[in-house]
């Protein structure tokens, strides 16, 4: 097991201007004294001076609150803004409502043409009132007959401009599908989730790192980290880790024997449930799949194309070097799983080609966008009939190790952890962290000013000052002498499930995962939209929470576990996972290496396990 140092969070460290008072609390106290002293000098007469001190105190008791209170990063205001967004700027509820795209052409061009005579009308009607306009011949004939709008005529330009103009606005989320934040999702998979923004996503496949030799995890964990360097600071990187349950009957069919007509049907329906049987032991029932999604800024598709095929070719690359099998991801297949996250509740096979949008008229949102969302709670919301929640994991440990994120995966439940990576530039973080030890430095100097004026020893400072003064030392050296970079992490996990009360209990099984690490595992107040948004693999975190964390520390997140082989068609059963407990279901003929070794000691079973290699194969004589 691999441990790795974690710097500490040195968002806590503020930078004190004077009197010990940050910038903020400067202005917060300033604005009460402004605010509150004329309060109390008006009043003292009238009032009294007690009612007038009381008056005093309640008009400066919300800017004291604003200057002191703090909660999971976010000061007061923000945590407001959440609140009013939440409650009040954006609808709780959101059905499924689609809207044929050639429907909104023909009303589009309608309004337009409506729009366009009425303009014109008026426009004649100020030219015929302008004194100083010279009409033309033809113009003064039809003079008598230029007339200005009627009442009801510009009360409907009024209403076409208010039209137009709220077109023109960024919309408020009012449906299902304008929940979905992406622009559009192009046939080679590359997705416009902003104006500028342009995103791509590859899947890897598994490769075994826990069951490893020490030798190659510290080798597989070295490649890694050259991986995650690899990615500079105009890059955002997001992979994505998705656990599902499947229908369990229809996964039970790549192991179900067909009868055939002979007198051995008792024999193969044996056979059969003893295999569902295994299946029952292990989570075959639960798909594990492993995505990552790099997103860039760009003027153009054009631009953007060239330089994501550029960072893909980099990210297979790197994990062909790991070992690890990757390949991108097209349209549809994004779309796939898109929808997969989004309809839990009916587990729907997708059926989709971009054909279907120019012959229905439909947008690609309205194939994958669930029944509706509800977002009135705080800590939880709806998807469908899902009850969903997203959570952050805190680090509060001052190490890490690889088992965090594998014992995570290894809950049997529907999970979604997603981990936001933005690199920083290395001279922006040299910058930053000479910055934060000089105010460190500055209040360690005030610390022994003060020591020294109350006559006790000047070495005698707080605990935190010297130790937030060693690490940043630490970790700036590292990262001029080492091959490290500085990155803001944001670990989510979205927890989903049938009813609330399963929810919570699934949420308080993931929280003790974390706390068995000294980690927390803290719900997203107020911001559960801007989470489920950060869950879909778009490459998009709004949720405004980062973790400074160093390569290696980043890098101990291995997202590697255990290779499963579970074929279906032709294959035979070779027994379980050792690690996930899982069927090994392999059709040798399907594999880089047909032939097979058995490897054991004197009588550990090596015939029988040859022999009952070729007894599988007379249950269903076809393979």
């Amino acid at each position: 097991m691999a441990y790795v140092p974690v710097p500490k969070d040195f968002s806590k460290i503020k930078t004190k201007l004077a009197l010990n008072l940050t910038k903020r609390q400067i202005i917060c106290f300033s604005l009460a004294g402004i605010c509150g002293v004329p309060v109390y000098l008006l009043t003292k007469a009238g009032l009294g001076t007690d009612v007038a001190a009381t008056l005093m105190i309640i008009v400066m008791l919300p800017f004291f609150f604003f200057a002191m209170y703090e909660k999971d990063g976010f000061p007061a205001e923000k945590i407001l803004l959440h609140i009013i967004r939440q409650k009040f700027l954006r609808p709780g509820i959101r059905v499924y409502r689609s809207q044929n795209l050639y429907d909104r052409i023909i009303e589009y061009d309608k309004l337009e043409k409506e729009g366009a005579w009425l303009e014109k009308k008026a426009k004649e009607a100020r030219e015929a009132r302008n004194p100083f306009h010279f009409l033309k011949k033809a113009d003064r004939k039809n003079k008598k007959q230029k007339t200005g709008l009627t009442k009801e005529e510009k009360k409907r330009l009024k209403e076409l401009r208010m039209i137009k103009a709220e077109n023109q606005k960024k919309r408020k989320p009012f449906t299902a599908q304008d929940t979905i934040p992406y622009k559009k999702i192009y046939k080679d998979g590359i997705c416009r989730t902003d104006d500028n923004y342009y995103s791509k996503m590859v899947q890897f496949y598994d490769i075994n790192y826990q069951l490893a030799q020490n030798d190659d995890k510290a080798a597989i964990f070295e490649n890694y980290c050259e991986f995650l360097n690899s990615f500079d600071s105009s890059v955002e990187v997001q992979i994505t880790f998705l656990n599902q349950q499947v229908n369990f009957d229809e996964y039970a069919k790549n192991i179900d024997i067909p009868e055939q007509d002979d007198c051995f049907n008792d024999i193969r329906k044996e056979y059969s449930d003893m295999l569902k049987m295994q299946l029952s032991k292990g989570n075959n029932g639960l798909v594990k799949t492993k995505y990552i999604t790099f997103s860039i800024k760009a003027d153009n598709l054009r631009n953007a194309k060239s330089r994501l095929e550029r960072i893909e070719a980099s990210v297979l690359n790197n994990f062909k070097v790991m070992g690890a099998m990757a390949e991108p991801l097209n349209g549809v297949e994004r779309l796939k799983i898109l929808h997969d996250v989004m309809n839990m509740d009916t587990k729907e096979s997708f059926h989709f080609h971009y054909g279907m949008v120019a012959k229905t008229g439909l947008q690609t949102k309205d194939f994958i966008a669930p029944t509706g969302f509800d977002f009135r709670n705080d800590s939880y919301f709806r998807m469908g009939q899902t009850f969903g929640c997203v959570s952050y994991l805190q680090i509060t440990s001052p190490e890490l190790t690889d088992k965090l994120l594998a014992d995570l995966l290894d809950l049997e439940e529907n999970l979604i952890i997603n981990m936001h990576l933005r690199p920083i530039d290395p001279k922006a973080a040299i910058k930053s962290l000479k910055s934060t030890l000089s105010n460190i430095q500055k209040m360690k100097i005030e610390e022994q000013k003060k020591a020294v004026r109350s006559g006790y020893d000047m070495d005698i400072i707080p605990t935190d000052i010297s130790t937030y003064g060693e690490d940043v030392e630490g970790l700036l050296n590292e990262i001029q002498s080492r091959n490290e970079k500085l990155f803001e992490l944001t670990f989510l996990l979205l927890n989903t499930a049938d009813n609330k009360r399963k929810l919570d209990n699934i949420v308080y099984q993931t929280a003790g995962i974390a706390q068995k690490y000294n980690c927390n595992i803290r719900r997203l107040q107020y911001q559960q939209e801007q989470g489920l948004v950060a869950s879909l693999p778009l490459g998009m975190n709004q949720t405004g929470i980062q973790r400074i964390m160093t390569t290696t520390s980043t890098a101990i997140f291995v997202p590697f576990t255990t290779q499963e082989l579970f074929q279906g068609g032709e294959a035979l059963y070779y027994g379980l996972n050792a690690l996930s407990n899982n069927l090994i279901m392999v059709d040798r003929k399907r594999l880089k290496t047909p032939n097979g070794l058995i490897l054991g000691t004197p009588g550990s079973g090596k015939s029988f396990a040859t022999k009952k290699r070729n007894s599988q194969c007379f249950p269903d004589y076809r393979r």
